[in-house]
């Protein structure tokens, strides 16, 4: 047998046992890599008069951060940088109305008051924060950078909110991939 011939034969008999590619199973593998990776990104806008620009992201009830590195389907979720709030109420998940939120920013015009409703309206509610129970309902003022400052608006949320508690966190948005 000839050089040639013999390193054909060797081809045909490894392509042979070649096994069939699973291409759904890779791009199921792909898109969870992709589900699993996590930008922080800037910090939170807590002046409730001057939310973040990319506000489209985000509603009312929920507290904003600033988004340096647009998603384009290549990551499962963008954090903010991490900062302090005080739970002034929780409750049952989905069960808290926005007009309690509303009544606490009035008690507190320069920091963003926010409510949890992490999925409470679908896909709609994709914001949540960690450090928290997300299957739980909050209303959470912002607190500060340091932990100095938060404990300071703690001692002031307190006479309103006697039950209020200190909580260090980022915003989190959850992006759909499918």
């Amino acid at each position: 047998m000839s050089r040639a011939a013999a390193l054909a034969a060797a081809l045909f008999a490894s392509l042979a046992l070649a096994q069939p590619k699973d291409e759904a199973a890779e791009d199921e593998a792909a898109q969870q890599a992709v589900a699993k990776k996590i930008v922080t990104q800037g910090e939170v806008c807590a002046d409730p008069a001057r939310p973040c620009a990319e506000i489209e992201r985000f509603k009312p009830n929920e507290l904003s951060f600033r988004i340096a590195q647009r998603f384009d389907f290549d990551r499962g979720q963008d954090r903010s940088q991490p900062f302090y709030a005080v739970i002034l109420k929780s409750g049952e998940l989905c069960k808290i109305p926005d007009t309690e939120r509303a009544a606490a920013q009035a008690h507190f015009p320069a920091r963003k008051v926010f409510l949890h409703q992490y999925f409470c309206q679908d896909f709609g509610d994709k914001v949540t924060y960690t450090n928290v129970n997300r299957k739980a309902g909050f209303v959470a003022a912002y607190a500060g950078k340091t932990e100095a400052e938060a404990k300071a608006f703690l001692a002031e949320a307190r006479a309103k909110y006697p039950d209020a508690n200190l909580r260090r966190m980022q915003v989190v948005i959850t992006y759909q991939l499918e």
